[in-house]
């Protein structure tokens, strides 16, 4: 049996009541993350309106599938790209350190869209969801990330398409056979590059919201009897030969169904690019533990792996200028000045891109490779902070940042989280509500109810309304 043929098959017959209770709960915890950044970027993002206005122009603002934050009603496949772009639109979105990537924004989206279209239960729409988190790790695993990095790609999006394929066939209760045509056609959908970082461009928002859309559309086309490509992951112009210099298939399938990816998982405490994150730790307790004031400090070097310093570190003059938000999230000089200037790096934080105390940190940061970084990753997103000040320096080394599987955020900070997000947006009673019924989905005999809970207390707040 080939790779596609295997996790097909594992996809086809995976059930939420046969799985570790570990599993299912991790699974619920990543919904409600997941939903908490979709609600929030429906009303801030401020890529937002361009997006809704595109979709409803394109026809898509016309159906009956729900996005978080909205009173609006959409097709399915404008609902699937509404809610991965805005899931991935604060990149505050889980990641998974070892493949690179942010499985939630793609998947999720796309079984919550079908089990509208399907009326399917929630147990089956979290069955999707685990499923499709599987096969977007193990295929940015197999590829490995970092060599689909050098080429330019955003495994987020391209893995993504394939999750968000499986997830949607999971739970339309597709056959093994049915999954592996609609893999076979998400082959045609998979696109995603990393060229945003030039100017902070929105289309690492969009191609994630694509990938959601078009996996989507990959299970539908399949579902209906569209035949696809064959062999769409190990053959050889398949996406592992295609899409990586030396892939390592093998990885796709090794312990699958024994080993769960979906618990090596992380939730963000930070809404900016995970790589910054260990930094930004180890800048609030250095503040905290030495009382440091952002006038005393002289120079900050923070040492981080190859893959971090080419996302938030180079070029360096870019990296110390940034003039919107993107560029802040990819900035490791940004989010380590906000951190030491106000002892907090929060969605809010991107309000202080101008902020004279943050602008006069920039210039004495420094990002630079650090060996011993360097051998903690893939497997952590490692970082060494080292802060000269009144003639000192303190230093810190954080290798497992906060929110990592084994510094996992409990069930109270999860939720704080969400509430910091939704609350303003949905009211606190509602946004109570919605988490419930989030972390009771696999119970629910639909997703309808979630939807409704999850309309906002001003729709005249919308942006782009």
């Amino acid at each position: 049996m080939g790779i596609t043929a295997e996790l097909a098959a594992f996809a086809a017959r995976l059930r939420v009541e046969t799985l570790p209770p570990e599993v299912t709960e991790r699974a619920r915890f990543l919904l409600l993350d997941l939903v908490g950044n979709i609600v929030r970027a429906r009303h801030d993002a401020e890529s937002t309106p361009a997006l809704l206005a595109a979709t409803r122009a394109l026809g898509l603002g016309a159906g009956n599938a729900g996005v978080f934050g909205d009173t609006a009603r959409y097709t399915p496949a404008g609902a699937a790209l509404l809610n991965g772009a805005l899931a991935h639109s604060l990149d505050f979105d889980d990641t998974h350190a070892a493949a690179s990537l942010h499985p939630g924004a793609p998947v999720i989206p796309a079984a919550l869209a079908a089990a509208e279209m399907a009326g399917a239960s929630g147990a089956d729409a979290l069955a999707g969801i685990i499923a499709g988190y599987e096969i977007t790790c193990r295929l940015a695993l197999a590829l490995p990330a970092g060599a689909h990095y050098d080429r330019g790609f955003h495994p987020t999006a391209t893995c993504g398409a394939f999750g968000a394929a499986v997830a949607a066939a999971r739970v339309f209760g597709l056959s093994p056979a049915q999954i592996e045509v609609a893999l076979g056609i998400a082959l045609s959908q998979c696109a995603g590059s990393l060229q945003f970082l030039a100017n902070g461009a929105w289309t690492k928002r969009f191609q994630v919201g694509w990938a959601a859309m078009g996996g989507l559309t990959a299970a539908t086309l399949a579902r209906e009897g569209f035949k696809g490509a064959a062999e769409a992951l190990e053959g050889r112009h398949g996406f592992l030969a295609a899409y990586a210099p030396a892939p390592e298939p093998a990885r796709a399938v090794a312990d699958l169904g024994r080993v769960f990816e979906l618990m090596q998982t992380a939730v963000k405490p930070y809404p900016s690019c995970r790589y910054g994150h260990a930094g930004i730790d180890a800048a609030l307790a250095l503040r905290a533990q030495h009382a440091l004031r952002a006038e005393e400090i002289d120079a900050v070097t923070f040492g981080l792996p190859r893959a971090g310093i080419m996302l938030i570190g180079e070029p360096a003059a870019h990296k110390a200028d940034p003039q919107n938000v993107v560029d802040g999230q990819f900035s490791g000089p940004f989010v380590i000045a906000a951190a030491l200037a106000t002892g907090a790096m929060g969605w809010d934080s991107y309000r202080l891109l101008q902020d004279p105390a943050v602008r006069g940190l920039l210039p004495k940061i420094r990002c630079v490779f650090d060996p011993e970084i360097e051998a903690a990753y893939p497997r952590y997103m490692a970082g060494k902070l080292e802060i000269r000040a009144r003639g000192e320096v303190f230093a810190q080394t954080v290798i497992v940042a906060r929110g990592e599987p084994e510094n996992f955020l409990d069930a109270a900070a999860l939720r704080a989280k969400f509430a910091s997000l939704t609350d303003g947006v949905l009211g606190a009673e509602a946004a109570a509500a919605l988490a419930d019924a989030l972390l009771a989905i696999d119970r629910s005999a639909g997703i309808g109810p979630l939807l409704r809970l999850a309309a906002p207390l001003a729709p005249a707040r919308l942006a782009g309304d």
